[in-house]
């Protein structure tokens, strides 16, 4: 096939159109995104429990959905979450099984369910991760928050019509309500309950189907409809009638008001009462898309807006992954060009050319591939490429300086094509088999780290897979022709003077350097031996620290503010005033330092009532939402801006945690997470104290809290034993009790696309203190009211806002960040692990203690490569023992693997970079590359050493012939990832180490497959250890005593 298609006129630039076209007709389908998208692998049981404490939720709702998901197949790990009125339980599936079933699974048994409390509310199932934030839509204007959220409905509506858009939802509201509220004195006036209130509205209130009517024509429907659904038309509902005619409406003894639940539910948008609608994209939709879509919409509805209405963008997470992309894009056209460079310095313009195609027709064809394996554009995906544009130029180059040596030997321009190519057929294919064997090894890597990092292993196999095809059957055909077309013209001044001072530095430098390294072989494996062990001793002595995933700076900062349970909300705004102003601070502060002296902030949204770090709602709890310059523009790391907000904001009394975040980091965790599991909150709570004060102690650490803390004062209510006699039980004094502080629903009705509850609950001015508890009417069998205190004992106690639990076990989590400029999370938790752990537990040996988050994430991940890449390399040395029929010679060719470490630790340390689990997967990535020059040498050994040669002549011989293929493959990897090493660009802080690894562990490789391993192959001569080479008759690619044969060729190319 190889001659066919170099015979074949126009059979090979026909199968390049068909790779070119099916790439071209794949890219604009193909889904872009920031990272690849985590396996969804939790299910989420929510059950309500309006009222009740997290002592309540625990006993009633958490045991029993425990002991309905225990028994469900592919159960990882279970959790579940008590805070006031809600119970969250957590099904975690084991990694790689199938989500649908284990959904399923759990569906059935939590419906199987009979045992929960009657006042709970059906449980509510789904998949959690199944959608991910795009943007946010701040609408602002209407300062009556009905007209505002009736407004946003209706842009809503518009929204779910686009095409591109699947999930929009509305934040800054509670649950509307047509709200009756009635003074308790009122109640007693009328001798009236609120039950009383609450039947009278239904009988006055009614919406019915009230049968057909039957004739020949036609069937009519009768329904009866008098239900009210505006406030006003509540008013003159009469809730006592006199037999003398005179009517007591509900208007007259009643606060009837068209409002929301939750005063503290409210977002403010740069000052002003806002709505805001969230734009979420699928798994399967492209974010930049998404973005188009809303961006295309809000510049048309602002046009016909009315007057006084504001559409703004927030919280922007899709621009960013425009700006990485592209950033990735123009260090892959960069690399692209300075690939070519370094190819023309050793062949000539019109050679390069078509050996440089490969690039483009490879990764077009791969860009085909990509999506049949689920791989999307994003960061991981286009490293994978852009350290392709070096790693395919090794085969290309193989196949190229061969091609070039049989024309120098005589050959014609399509014999050379034919016959150089089926020479190096083998080689080149034991080197891929020996790449896909570690690249093959990677792609299988676990934990929530590894699902991202192993696309790239991935991406990888795919386009040198395709590259392959390409230079077996495109490249021949196009250097024939190029030989044939510039065979008889002259080399140039500047190439006839570098190949002479190309051809007189290996004759005359390298060579008598090998020439010693063979001679001093004891004294070469020394050196790099010695080498190897300082690499080892940078990070074991913490010269290099190692992060499990870099942080990514995004566009949007945000604070989160938790202060104690049952703080008012004025209190709260009180915090965020103080916040917003050293936000504004801040930004002061470095607008100077902008590109045009733009601003940092451009938009600030207070959000209050929510807080997802502390698992709680209500209005102690709230979020500053600050829009920045784009990454890709401000000249500031996320890191300072964190740390000037957190200098001008000080400290600020009884809060108790305020977390600085980019809300989109990464799949690793918090540098910081612990977790205490024992039954006793008591003394766990002390134990996190402890934990927490000693981690205090240490500079760096940040924002550190626990998920334990103090709830509600709370009232409890004991009926006396002299209730039973007034014909009252603890059902009737509890449901009254409810009805009063907690609401009663009476009815529920749809306007439109909004769902109303009318409540009937006492007046505000009625739920003030003890003494209105005290005084509660509680109406008794025959009606008569009587005061609470009268039937029921009341005692204060405090509980727990929230009660965690994993696996059945109370547990409390202590989670932190670390300011990587001050500190190392990995060598802190180290540290606490061999220095205070041990003697907490011994002062608490009924609890348990357990590390999650990043070093957790990070850990799996690390175990994960190690144990994949060893059975990569134990496959390497077994295609290597085949390839070359004995043991010792595949260590020959594997001794550059642990070189490659040098290169990796010492680049590390000279860039100022962190090891990452990036610069991991980089590094056992360059494992599967650094071995493919070194067949090659150990080859040409052999076969020389087998026709004769003196094992130390074959070795130094090899080692010259070698010297311009080795140098021309790695010096042209390097230099497509010269780019992206030397970005500067913020987005590309998590990339450069894994670039890093490669580079520098190649340049290391590269020196070692010169020196060590002619060496170490003449030590194993030496203890006779090698065995007798097989004697080949298969002419060499490139023969050892023609090093200068491709000056010879470059006349002619």
């Amino acid at each position: 096939m190889i001659s066919w298609f170099a015979r074949h006129p126009n059979a090979a630039n026909l199968l390049m159109a068909a790779i070119m076209l099916l790439g071209l007709t794949a890219l604009p389908g193909l889904q872009r995104e920031t990272l690849p998208e985590i396996e969804n692998d939790e299910v989420e049981v929510r059950v309500i429990y309006k009222g009740a404490t997290a002592e309540d939720v625990e006993d009633a709702i958490c045991r029993r959905l425990e002991d309905a998901l225990e028994g469900i197949s592919d159960l990882d790990e279970m959790g579940c979450e008590a805070s006031e009125g809600v119970g969250v339980a957590t099904a975690s599936m084991v990694e790689g099984a199938e989500m649908a079933r284990f959904l399923d699974d759990v569906k059935a048994e939590i419906d199987a369910v009979d045992d929960l409390p009657e006042q709970t509310e059906p449980p509510i199932i789904k998949e959690l991760g199944r959608t991910e934030p795009v943007i946010s839509v701040a609408v602002t204007g209407p300062r009556d928050p009905v007209a505002l959220k009736a407004y946003a409905e209706n842009l809503k509506s518009q929204l779910l019509t686009q095409a591109d858009l699947a999930e929009v939802t509305i934040s800054g509201f509670s649950d509307h309500h047509i709200r009756i509220e009635i003074a308790d004195w009122r109640l007693r006036q009328f001798g009236l309950s609120a039950q009383d209130i609450a039947n009278a509205v239904r009988r006055h209130s009614i919406s019915t189907p009230a049968g057909r009517l039957e004739s020949d024509q036609e069937d009519i429907l009768i329904r009866f409809d008098d239900q009210r659904k505006h406030a006003d038309e509540f008013f003159d509902l009469p809730v006592i009638a006199s037999s003398t005619g005179a009517t007591i409406r509900l208007g007259d003894i009643a606060r009837i008001t068209d409002r929301f639940d939750r005063d503290e539910d409210k977002i403010l948008f740069n000052g002003e009462r806002a709505a805001v609608l969230n734009i979420a994209k699928t798994r399967s939709q492209d974010i930049l898309e998404v973005l188009s879509t809303v961006e295309t919409f809000v510049e048309q509805e602002s046009l016909q807006a009315p007057q006084g209405i504001v559409l703004t963008l927030t919280q922007d997470r899709a621009s960013v992954v425009q700006d990485r992309l592209n950033m990735l894009v123009k260090n892959g056209i960069q690399g692209l060009i300075m690939v070519f460079l370094v190819l023309w310095l050793f062949f000539s313009l019109r050679y390069s050319f078509w050996v440089t195609m490969g690039l483009p027709v490879s990764f077009l064809g791969a860009l085909f591939v990509l999506p049949l394996f689920a791989v999307t554009i994003n960061m991981i995906s286009m490293v994978g490429l852009l350290i392709g544009i070096g790693l395919l130029m090794d085969d290309a180059i193989v196949i190229a300086e061969n091609i070039a040596s049989r024309m120098s030997k005589g050959d014609k321009p399509l014999h050379a094509a034919i016959t150089g190519v089926k020479q190096v057929l083998p080689g080149i294919a034991s080197s891929f088999a020996t790449t896909l064997m570690v690249f093959g090894s990677l792609a299988f890597i676990s934990g929530d780290i590894g699902q991202i990092l192993r696309i790239m292993p991935i991406v990888l196999i795919i386009v040198i897979s395709v590259s392959l095809l390409e230079a077996f059957l495109i490249l021949p055909h196009h250097l024939s022709h190029s030989l044939a077309h510039m065979k008889s013209k002259k080399l140039s001044r500047f190439r006839q003077g570098f190949e002479t001072r190309f051809s007189s530095f290996r004759d005359n430098w390298f060579g008598p350097l090998v020439d010693r390294a063979v001679d001093y072989r004891y004294l070469t494996l020394g050196i790099v031996f010695m080498m190897l062990i300082l690499s080892i001793a940078v990070p074991a002595g913490g010269a290099l620290k190692f992060v499990g995933f870099p942080d990514l700076d995004g566009d949007v900062l945000e604070a989160r503010i938790l202060l104690p349970q049952g703080t008012p909300l004025s209190r709260t705004e009180e915090v965020v005033e103080k916040l917003t102003q050293a936000l504004q601070r801040t930004n002061q502060a470095f607008i100077p330092s902008q590109p045009d002296s733009l601003p940092l902030v451009s938009n600030v949204t207070v959000i209050y009532g929510q807080n997802p770090d502390a698992y709680e709602s209500g209005p102690h709890v709230a979020r500053v939402v600050a829009d920045l310059l784009s990454a890709e523009v401000r000249d500031a790391r996320l890191d300072d801006v964190v740390n000037k907000w957190r200098e001008e904001t000080g400290q600020l009394t009884d809060v108790i945690s305020i977390k600085y975040t980019e809300p989109a980091f990464g799949p690793g965790g918090r540098p910081i997470d612990l977790r205490l599991m024992g039954y006793d909150l008591e003394r766990l709570k002390r134990a996190s104290n402890e934990l927490q004060a000693w981690l205090n102690g240490y500079q760096g650490v940040n924002d550190l809290s626990d998920d334990l803390r103090p709830g509600k004062r709370e009232f409890r209510l004991h009926l006396k034993p002299g209730a039973g006699v007034l014909g009252l039980d603890a059902q009737q004094v509890s449901e009254q009790v409810r009805t009063a502080y907690q609401g009663m629903k009476i009815d529920e009705f749809q306007i439109g696309p909004e769902s109303y509850e009318v409540n009937l609950r006492l007046i505000a001015s009625d739920r003030v203190d003890a003494e209105d508890l005290y005084n509660l009417s509680i109406a008794g069998s025959e009606g008569r009211l009587i005061p609470l205190s009268a039937v029921a004992e009341i005692e204060e106690v405090r509980g727990w806002a929230r009660i965690n639990r994993v696996d059945r076990q109370r547990t409390v989590t202590i989670q932190g960040d670390v300011d990587r400029t001050q500190a190392n999370a990995q060598e802190l938790l180290a540290l606490a692990q061999t220095e205070f752990i041990p003697g907490l537990l011994e002062r608490y040996p009924d609890i348990h203690f357990d590390i999650q988050g990043e070093s957790k994430e990070s850990a799996k991940t690390g175990q994960s490569i190690g144990r994949n890449v060893l059975l990569g390399l134990i496959g390497v040395y077994m295609l290597l023992a085949l390839q070359f029929k004995g043991y010792m010679a595949p260590l020959t060719v594997m001794l550059v693997i642990p070189a490659a470490l040098i290169g990796v630790m010492f680049g590390h340390l000279a860039l100022g970079l962190d090891l990452t689990m990036p610069s991991m997967v980089g590094m056992a990535s360059l494992f599967g590359v650094v071995v493919n020059d070194s067949i090659l040498l150990v080859v040409f050994i052999r076969q020389a050493s087998a026709r004769g040669t003196a094992v130390m002549k074959a070795a130094k011989d090899a080692a010259r012939a070698r010297f311009r293929p080795i140098l021309l493959t790695s010096i042209s990897t390097i230099a497509g990832l010269t780019p992206l090493l030397l970005e500067k660009s913020l987005q590309a802080q998590i990339l450069i180490p894994l670039a890093a690894s490669i580079a520098f562990g190649l340049t290391a490789a590269t020196l070692v497959a010169l020196f060590l391993v002619p060496a170490v192959y003449c030590i194993l001569d030496d203890f006779d250890l090698l065995g007798q080479a097989d004697d080949e008759s298969e002419e060499l690619p490139i023969e050892l005593n023609e090093t200068d044969a491709n000056l010879e060729n470059e006349r002619s190319v």
